[in-house]
């Protein structure tokens, strides 16, 4: 994985992991590998890990299981939050950087529609 030097890298993992929950590359329930084996997967510090799965259960998107390991919630409301915070979240994107070029909204609209054509 390529990092942004501008973003934490536990902030960018925690996003890819995400990203996998609400596109169901990582289905509820599903076991997620332990800190060293994503530390290894990430190129990352096994602290880093730690810290990663730390958010992700304070956001409620997962749980670990004493002696079992780190599962992915089975919480389908929270996983539609998710779903609904990462998409408003493109759209703030997208639009800071349309506003930044200079172009409308009904611009950006425009430029949508021509590339779904």
């Amino acid at each position: 994985m390529q990092y942004d030097p501008n973003s934490p890298i536990w902030l960018q993992v925690m996003t890819v992991l995400e990203t996998d929950i609400v596109t169901g590359k990582r289905p509820p329930g599903d076991k997620l590998p332990g800190g060293r084996d994503l530390a290894i997967a990430f190129s990352i510090n096994p602290n880093t890990a730690v810290r990663v799965y730390q958010e992700l259960e304070k956001q409620g998107l997962c749980e670990t299981r004493r002696g079992l390991g780190t599962f992915v919630t089975e919480d389908a409301e929270r996983i539609a939050a998710l779903r609904k915070e990462l998409a408003l979240r493109a759209v703030r994107q997208f639009s800071d950087r349309m506003r930044l070029l200079g172009i409308s909204r009904e611009g950006a609209v425009t430029l949508i529609r021509e590339q779904e054509e």
